[in-house]
């Protein structure tokens, strides 16, 4: 504990904190573990620059955004080209600014308090510029994996290997070789490491996504849901266009006109870059009334509509990302008790298990179908409820996956092995004294 207490970390993180579930996991159990952590974040309107939460201290930048960054369906190939443009110098400006901005306030963190250990967490892989210096300071690296940048740039753009992905790659192969350790989400992410960096495995910490305990306290149900007396579907994620949700509304669409069924509502909660496109899309598809796309909502009220939901629903499709990455909804859905339909990929699949419906990847009608099924057996929809919620409270929840955060720290501080040279030398020494 001695050491803990002693350790000081400083996390990097693109986004919203305590917002970011994943991160704000990270740092109180860090903190209550009795390390001193340190965040530097996005600022959201209304919360502080600088502030101190539940011990851990956040420093917040201002927030930029050139231009929005999102291709609409029907893009033509020549505008898509233009988009694609855009947004890499949208997002070429936007990350050389929050690195810039972060290697900024991290030496004034580190003139000020000092930290032993950056902690990146990604995207964007511009990060590790901000660790560089202090790591020829002689302090630590961390790299945390949330996002395959080259495959995140693939399924937002339905893109193709080329300039683009191998300038991420490379990115990402710097962050990878400057960390002292690296933090994966899931198998799939560790291996990836390994064959594109040639990273030890003993150097990659698997620390899964997973529900903390407010996420595993059964809420009461929205009673304005209940009074609907339908059957309730329910989204909880991001909005973006790797997302998936647009499969999901087409597969509403089939649900209602196709095989007839009006006895749904679906409540889509979250928000992204694509959320207006989303709401126009549902009205195209003529799906007023039957879809609610929220936007933000409190906790308070996401935890209550996921309570009266019947079915919960991941339309996440088959793409280069979302073919090996862990979503942390699914949890979220088995430990609300909450069967769940799905496409049929390999981390999705080894999350849920028994808990879902598969449907072959990216087949809108046979999503509908299996609404359908689960809406007609109230009965296997309670087994696959119960059967995640265990899995969760057994395995998956993140008291438990987040322990293998805690043996990464401590591989990392404990002073590295005596090279060999150093022992021949400290052997011949001794060998002399006798």
């Amino acid at each position: 504990m001695m050491m803990r207490s002693a350790t000081k970390i400083l996390m990097l993180v693109e986004n919203y904190f305590p917002q970011d579930t994943r991160v704000a996991n990270e740092a109180s159990l860090l903190t209550d573990a009795g390390y001193k952590v340190a965040v530097i974040a996005l600022r959201k309107r209304g919360q502080a620059g600088h502030e101190t939460l539940n011990g851990v201290e956040v420093y917040r930048l201002p927030t930029l955004e050139l231009f929005k960054k999102t291709p609409c369906a029907s893009i033509n190939r020549i505008n898509l080209v233009f988009v694609k443009l855009k947004s890499f110098l949208g997002y070429f400006v936007e990350y050389c600014y929050f690195t810039t901005a972060c290697l900024v306030v991290s030496t004034y963190i580190f003139v000020r308090r000092g930290f032993d250990v950056v902690h990146a967490h990604n995207p964007p892989d511009t990060l590790f510029l901000v660790a560089l210096p202090f790591k020829l300071l002689g302090k630590k690296f961390v790299f945390d994996q949330h996002d395959l940048c080259p495959e995140l740039y693939r399924s937002r753009f339905r893109a193709t290997e080329g300039f683009y992905t191998r300038f991420l790659r490379m990115l990402e192969w710097c962050s990878l070789k400057l960390a002292d350790i690296t933090i994966a989400t899931n198998e799939s992410y560790k291996q990836i490491q390994i064959e594109r960096a040639n990273k030890n495995p003993r150097d990659i910490f698997v620390v899964r996504n997973g529900p903390n305990q407010m996420r595993m306290t059964l809420a009461v149900p929205s009673a304005r849901l209940r009074r609907m007396n339908k059957s309730i579907l329910c989204y909880v994620g991001s909005l973006n266009p790797q997302d998936g949700v647009d499969y999901l509304l087409r597969s509403l669409r089939h649900l209602l006109h196709g095989l007839k069924h009006s006895d749904f509502h679906c409540v889509i909660m979250g928000t992204g870059d694509s959320l207006q496109d989303l709401r126009d899309l549902a009205e195209n598809l003529q799906l007023n009334g039957c879809v609610d796309l929220t936007g933000f909502v409190s906790d308070e009220d996401l935890q209550a509509n996921l309570a009266a939901a019947d079915i919960c629903v991941d339309p996440d499709p088959s793409s280069p990302l979302n073919d090996v990455s862990t979503w942390i909804k699914v949890m979220e859905y088995m430990a609300a008790a909450k069967p769940i339909v799905a496409f049929d990929l390999k981390e999705t699949r080894f999350s849920a298990r028994d808990a879902a419906v598969y449907v072959e990847p990216n087949k809108e009608a046979e999503f509908a179908k299996a609404i359908v099924q689960l809406m007609e057996q109230p009965e296997l929809r309670k087994q696959m409820g119960s059967y995640g919620r265990r899995r969760v409270e057994d395995e998956l929840q993140w008291n438990t996956v987040g322990k293998n955060l805690l043996t990464a720290y401590e591989t990392l501080m404990v002073p590295k092995r005596t090279s060999f040279c150093e022992a021949h030398v400290e052997k011949k020494s001794t060998e002399s004294s006798s």
